[in-house]
């Protein structure tokens, strides 16, 4: 999994309107061909037609990161943000094909540059995954590197 973050959440955070600790940081499965642009691609608003649609174990919007640690990592001159793993049960039918999910911070309301519910990166699974219906989806090992 390749993580690639957006031009505006970057923006965000040296502005001080994302607090990675605090905030509540919400995560959606895109929908299958859906391609990330770091420009193009800022705020919730600008992805939602994309999401994968409520259905068989996954609700659209309502998955937020828990357990959200930021770290100084001195090894390799960075902060990391990590957080407890992400799970989507499938249930009447599959979940997905999805390519990947988008990590935004929903508390950010619009404020000159930036917009609301920045958008903070993306995490590109490398294909399209899909969750039979009775399994649990699991994505492990979540972090933004700033």
């Amino acid at each position: 999994m390749a993580t690639e973050p957006s031009n505006n959440g970057r923006y965000a955070i040296a502005l001080g309107a994302v607090n990675l600790s605090s905030d509540s940081i919400k995560t959606i499965l895109m929908d299958t061909g859906f391609t990330f642009d770091e420009d193009a691609h800022e705020g919730y608003a600008d992805v939602s037609a994309s999401e994968l649609s409520t259905g068989n174990g996954y609700t659209a919007n309502t998955k937020t990161l828990t357990t959200v640690v930021v770290t100084q990592n001195d090894t390799t001159d960075r902060a990391e943000m990590t957080c407890d793993d992400i799970t989507w049960t499938a249930t009447t039918g599959n979940i997905g094909p999805s390519p990947g999910m988008i990590l935004f911070d929903d508390d950010v309301t619009a404020s000159g540059d930036i917009v609301a519910d920045v958008i903070l990166g993306y995490i590109d699974f490398g294909s399209e995954i899909t969750q039979s219906a009775g399994g649990t989806l699991t994505i492990q090992n979540i972090q933004i590197d700033i």
